[in-house]
């Protein structure tokens, strides 16, 4: 039973006495009818005020979770490829395992592995590179090995390649020893787009290609040698077609083609092993909400000269891939600090917003970047070297790759626009075939508003932003619901003749 006074003798000494005796007012001045009708009203405001909430919310649920809870993973292995002491494994295998359909890739990582699963750390087996194509191939054909293209009829295979800019290099993902710990991941909204059925030309498949090239350096006499393919170590004098090589050729792809062999100190033995390659593709299903990149791959050594013709289109581009480098104390250079750079200028024969950027540099390299041609830096990426026995940690090698992911819309390329490409090495010692590549992904448009505050905060610092802007629209939401609550009670409490109670 409550025994009420008149309501302006109260005295309100804690939360439960002021509950009490906002319902002994109800009671007293209404009586139980009247006191539930005001209940309904009052429970109607809240109700209101929540599904406010709730509608304010919902937009920047959607928004931020985007592609990441559609996100699909699959694992996949190579074909076996078997390595012994100062062996290589340098093959094209075609119609790997892919995810199929039309979707949008997000990232590609990949490391060699043993039977077992075990991850193989690099002063073992160097991943010298593995680069992923795209082909498309007549129905009703099949090709199993890189020899097999030779026997095709050129109408059909068609390469899927990259958009540029150099010919001879079409992969879409590619890296080497920095594999372990160089980011792949492509921001939402952004992906790579395949399997689109208006870009398969008619009574084709799309499939995709692997390259492994992994050099077993256990026993050999100089790993170093050996992972930068000097042809003194692998008694080498002609490629692997049977052509003489040149007389000034001291190393690089020529000499460590498949199935030659390292030179191995005398004596040792080592036990012949069965080795994958371990690749991990992420992906969502293509739709409107993703925003589409191109590949664009850069060499150092692309001898592109501008011209009064030039167009910049990729048959102007003769990349040679690798280079060597003498050292800074044969050539007399050492008061440079050792340091050998290299730069070209290339005009961009596309358009577009930098989403991400990554260099490929072998042992000896210390960075690479891409500036604008008035020397604003709009990309860099630096090595990473190990410095312990462990996979992915291994000393002296370049164990990750630094990437850049620009704020989206702060870095754009204009079509012919001049940019220039920058790689340094370490000259204290001779280096044989050498690399410089630059990757970067490119989107024609962006996204709308609220995707692009979504990438923003993803690529600066995803869980601070968002909870900084979660925080904000939640107080946003309740702030509304208690200022109506406030209003609909002081105006009833008005209209019914009795004043409200102040703590």
């Amino acid at each position: 039973m409550c025994v009420c006074i008149k309501p302006k003798a109260w005295k309100i000494v804690d939360s439960q006495s002021l509950e009490r005796h906002q319902w002994c007012t109800q009671q007293w001045f209404e009586g139980p009818e009247t006191s539930n009708l005001r209940t309904s009203r009052k429970m109607r405001s809240y109700n209101l005020g929540w599904l406010l909430l709730v509608a304010i919310l919902l937009p920047y649920s959607q928004a931020s979770w985007g592609n990441e809870n559609k996100i699909k993973t699959a694992v996949f292995l190579s074909p076996k490829f078997v390595l012994g002491p100062g062996s290589v494994e340098n093959r094209f295998y075609y119609n790997i395992d892919f995810p199929k359909g039309h979707i949008a890739l997000k990232s590609f990582d990949a490391e060699v592995i043993d039977e077992a699963g075990n991850p193989i750390p690099l002063h073992e087996t160097y991943l010298h590179h593995w680069v992923v194509g795209r082909y498309f191939i007549r129905k009703g054909v099949e090709i199993s090995e890189f020899n097999d293209i030779r026997k095709l009829n050129r109408s059909d295979y068609i390469s899927g390649r990259n958009s540029g800019i150099c010919q001879n290099i079409g992969q879409f993902f590619g890296l080497g020893s920095e594999t372990r710990k160089t980011e792949t991941h492509i921001p939402d909204p952004y992906a790579i787009e395949v399997g689109n059925p208006a870009e398969i030309p008619s009574g084709f498949e799309e499939r995709w290609m692997l390259n492994v090239h992994a050099i077993d350096t256990r026993g050999v006499e100089d790993k170093l040698g050996c992972t930068e393919c000097r042809c003194d170590l692998y008694n080498v004098t002609e490629d692997e077609y049977g052509r003489p090589l040149r007389p000034d050729y001291k190393g690089g792809l020529l000499c460590c083609y498949d199935h030659t062999q390292c030179r191995v100190k005398q004596g040792f033995e080592g036990i012949r092993r069965a080795l994958y390659l371990r690749y991990i593709v992420k992906w969502v299903d293509m739709d409107s909400s993703v925003v589409p990149v191109k590949i664009y791959i850069f060499d150092i050594t692309d001898g592109w000269k501008r011209s009064a013709n030039s167009t910049g289109a990729m048959s102007e581009h003769s990349c040679k891939v690798e280079y060597e480098i003498e050292s800074c104390l044969a050539t007399g250079l050492a008061d440079d600090g050792c340091i050998d750079t290299k730069r070209i200028s290339l005009d961009m024969p596309f358009g577009g917003y930098v989403i991400y950027g990554v260099a490929h540099q072998h042992s000896g390299g210390s960075g690479s970047a891409l500036y604008r041609e008035n020397g604003q830096l709009l990309c860099s990426s630096v090595p990473t070297y190990g410095d312990g026995e462990e996979a992915g940690n291994e000393a002296g090698y370049i164990v990750g790759m630094s990437t850049c992911y620009p704020k989206p819309g702060t870095v754009k390329i204009s079509e012919g626009e001049t940019l220039v490409l920058e790689s340094n090495y370490s000259s204290i010692r001779h280096h044989t075939g050498v690399m410089g590549l630059f990757y970067i992904l490119v989107a024609e448009q962006l996204p709308n508003p609220m995707l692009t505050l979504h990438t923003a905060a993803q690529i600066e610092d995803g869980t601070i932003l968002l909870t900084i802007l979660w925080v904000a629209v939640a107080l946003v939401g309740l702030v509304t619901v208690i200022a109506v609550a406030i209003s609909y009670r002081l105006k009833r409490e008005t209209e019914d003749g009795y004043e409200a109670i102040v703590m």
